[in-house]
Formats: structure tokens, C-alpha cells, sequence
């Protein structure tokens, strides 16, 4: 799993110069349902702790065409950062990407998915903890379920560490994008991305977990 996703990143790698300046306008121009109507494209929503950490990954990839940072899996309708972030609302912090599967498979994305966050943790991630960071496939149908649930057998049976994959799959509810200000986070922001993500020791519990950090 892991060469295959090394092998994703270079790909993606190509033309990475033009990514990080036209990101920001394509991840903004229209919204994630209105993308995922078009036809040919699927979503995929996934958490893995604090969303600003998560998008990177994924825009690297050729044929995702966009990732939008939200709130799912809660109780509350249209919730705000402050609501999310106090635990009160059900909500976990994720991206949902909208992709082309013409291009990239659902299970390429689920191997991104698996090494850029903590499968041991249940109620956060890294230095974020509480259940609105909570770790989570959330699922659009019963292929996605099934390719899910496959890959999450496939790092039980591969995993090196010695921990147990707490990581849930669960049905996609309402997902909410967040606030302007947390969408292309670490694009706009790049010198407080990168303090918080060293100061959350991500990188580093990455390597211990998967011999490889995401940047």
C-alpha cells in the first residue's frame, strides 16, 4: 500500500508548481455537491483529525478535482467552527474530495487515507483530542462500504504496529463545509500550517506508524 501511494505522489508531483497557485480558485469556484453532480465524478469524505492537515494529501493526486474542509457525523444542522470545536455538536472534522474515477479508484484513495492519519486513536488525533477529531470513513454507497471495510482488513492484516485499528466506517450523513477561512489552509497559511503540524507531532507519529510523513 505504502509504494503504491508513493507512486500516486509522484505522479501528482508533476505540474506541482501550477497546483499551488490555481488550488485555491479551483477549490473555491463551485461547491462540493455542485462539483460531485457533474457527471463522471464521485465523493469521497474522510477524517482524520484537524481538516487543514488532511486536504494536502489529496490535491497532490491526479483526478481528484477538488477538496472541501467540513463537519460530519453530528446532530446540529449547519454548525460552526466554535460549535464543532467545543464537542457539543457530534460533528468530526473531515474532507470531502470530489474525484474522478475515470482517473483515480476509490481504494487509491483509501490508501492515501489510511497513512496520513492515526488508525489507533478513536477520540482524536496527535495532539487533538476529543470526538470532533475523531478518525472516520464515511461511506456514499455500498461499493464505497465495501472497498472500505476491505482496505481496513488489509491494514489489520498488514499493520506493523502493534495497536488495533480503531478507525470507524460509517454511512455518510449531511456534510457541512467549513468556513472560508479553514478551506486551502495550509496554501494560504503556510508558515502557522507548518508550526501547528510540527507542534501536533503528526509528522512525527506518522513515521513511527507508516515509515513515511506527509508534508
Amino acid at each position: 500500500m505504502k509504494a503504491r501511494y508513493l507512486n500516486l505522489l509522484c505522479i501528482g508531483a508533476i505540474g506541482g508548481a501550477f497546483f499551488l497557485a490555481s488550488v485555491q480558485a479551483q477549490n473555491t469556484a463551485i461547491s462540493t455537491e455542485a462539483e460531485a453532480s457533474l457527471e463522471g465524478l464521485s465523493r469521497a469524505t474522510f477524517a482524520g483529525g484537524c481538516f487543514w492537515c488532511m486536504e494536502g494529501p489529496f490535491d497532490k493526486l491526479d483526478g481528484v478535482v477538488s477538496t472541501t474542509s467540513g463537519y460530519i457525523g453530528g446532530q446540529t444542522d449547519n454548525p460552526s467552527y466554535p460549535q464543532v470545536s467545543s464537542g457539543s455538536t457530534g460533528h468530526t472534522e473531515a474532507v470531502q474530495i470530489v474525484y474522478d474515477p475515470a482517473q483515480i479508484s476509490y481504494e487509491e484513495l483509501l490508501d492515501v487515507f489510511w497513512i496520513n492519519h492515526d488508525p489507533t486513536e478513536s477520540d482524536g488525533q496527535f495532539c487533538d483530542k476529543g470526538s470532533q477529531y475523531r478518525p472516520g470513513v464515511f461511506y456514499h454507497d455500498e461499493d464505497q462500504k465495501r472497498a472500505a471495510e476491505a482496505s481496513k482488513a488489509d491494514v489489520e492484516r498488514t499493520k506493523t504496529f502493534d495497536e488495533p485499528v480503531m478507525t470507524e466506517i460509517t454511512l455518510a450523513g449531511t456534510f457541512y463545509p467549513a468556513e472560508d477561512y479553514h478551506q486551502d489552509y495550509y496554501v494560504r497559511n503556510p508558515i502557522r500550517y507548518k508550526m501547528y503540524r510540527y507542534g501536533c507531532g503528526r509528522d512525527r507519529r506518522l513515521q513511527q506508524l507508516w515509515g513515511i510523513a506527509e508534508h
